[in-house]
């Protein structure tokens, strides 16, 4: 199953993701500098990959598409991952708030960026593993192939519409970036 496939894909992505993260908030809990231009790579890679790329494509297409197929959003893991999905939303608002803060001179700042990072990092950990090994064995038990085919098509069309064409390829970019710096 292709679409499943490509969503654990990006999963890779944001994991790697969440270890320079962690990387960054050890480093902010040791006094040390994190350069604003990182921290608002960071920022963007949260908003526009995670969320409105990755979670835009489960919650647009692929819960719909298992809700079809008869697994119930309330009481089931599509209500779950939705709801975390929540969370994390407002997670990356608090910590919008405080790498704003942080990069406009506050310094003392740095310890809201690191134990929102933290926690942003703990909520995301568990629910990819979550998605992974339930709802994604899920999908391709309950999903065909003509169904899969028509999810995949419809996840390229929304990363065209809604990050544009080689915005994918600047967001590894960023992560080998952010890896090299931060994880060596």
């Amino acid at each position: 199953m292709k679409a499943p496939q490509e969503l654990k894909n990006e999963h890779q992505g944001i994991e790697l993701m969440l270890r320079v993260i962690e990387a960054v908030a050890d480093k902010l809990g040791r006094g040390e500098q994190i350069h604003a231009e990182h921290l608002d790579g960071i920022m963007e890679f949260l908003s526009i990959f995670v969320d409105k790329c990755h979670h835009g494509k489960e919650e647009e297409f692929l819960f719909p598409a298992l809700e079809a197929a008869g697994v119930p959003r309330d009481g089931g893991p599509i209500g779950v991952m939705l709801n975390e999905h929540e969370q994390g939303r407002k997670l990356v608002a608090r910590l919008k708030d405080a790498v704003t803060s942080y990069t406009s001179g506050n310094k003392t700042a740095a310890v809201s960026v690191q134990l929102t990072a933290n926690e942003y990092v703990a909520l995301l950990t568990q629910h990819i593993a979550k998605e992974n090994t339930v709802l994604f064995p899920m999908a391709d038990a309950k999903l065909d192939s003509n169904k899969d085919t028509e999810l995949f098509e419809a996840f390229e069309q929304l990363e065209r519409e809604r990050i544009g064409v080689g915005k994918h390829e600047e967001f590894h970019a960023l992560l080998d970036q952010l890896r090299d710096a931060y994880m060596n």
